[in-house]
């Protein structure tokens, strides 16, 4: 089989990918219930969400099919990232990129392939929504567009979870900023949410219920002792 290149933006491609934080992680239903809508919709027995990684692919979800990943240099997805539009592959055997790859002449035995590529809004392709039989077959124009539309759902799926990830963190931030004390340099009064200043004394005592005391550390003993 001829190992397909990757494309020209590889490495922007990767970082976009590791961005949506979805590799390895577990199943989800609402990832499960686009690939059981693929396998009612096409009438085939396999369809996944494949994404491309560095040297894999890794099925997000999957019906049909044992393995979790493959390798990237096997897989019909590498080859769907390359164009925007979708790679249709009616018969393998009869197709000079993929007649003697090992996922058609053994286990799956993929005959039939429809790859949707997976396309954020900054032009990267993730992976692909698929759609596999291990007989030769074709879309019906029908197919063709719900496959369509389920991959422009998964799509926002997936930048749903680039969205929260992103807020997260910027809350995470926010809530690290407010905890770290303005301090003013010369007098050590901490200003409180409404800008007043107050010692550090009545800034504990009121912000928690404990009650402040007071003693001469070593240090400041010694400097206050006469020579």
């Amino acid at each position: 089989m001829i190992i397909p290149p990757k494309p020209a933006n590889e490495t922007e491609r990767l970082a976009a990918l590791h961005a949506y934080n979805i590799l390895d992680t577990t199943p989800e239903r609402s990832y499960d219930d686009i690939v059981h809508l693929v396998a009612y919709v096409c009438q085939v027995p396999m369809a996944t969400i494949s994404l491309v990684d560095d040297a894999r692919q890794w099925f997000k979800s999957r019906i049909g099919l044992e393995a979790q990943e493959t390798g990237r240099d096997i897989s019909f997805c590498a080859n769907t990232i390359l164009a925007d539009e979708p790679m249709v592959v009616d018969d393998a055997t009869r197709d000079y990129r993929f007649a003697d790859s090992p996922l058609v002449q053994g286990a799956p035995h993929i005959r039939f392939y429809a790859g949707f590529p997976l396309i954020t809004p900054e032009g990267y392709a993730l992976g692909s929504l698929c759609a596999i039989d291990r007989t030769p077959r074709q879309l019906s124009p029908e197919q063709s567009e719900a496959m369509k539309a389920l991959t422009r759902q998964l799509m926002t799926l997936l930048e749903l979870r680039r969205v929260s990830a992103k807020m997260a963190a910027a809350l995470q931030e926010v809530k690290t900023l407010q905890s770290l004390l303005p301090v003013c340099a010369w007098c050590k009064r901490i200003r409180d949410s409404d800008g007043s200043w107050m010692s550090p004394e009545l800034y504990i005592m009121n912000k928690s219920r404990g009650s402040v005391t007071h003693g001469i550390c070593p240090t400041c003993l010694a400097q206050q002792q006469p020579v």
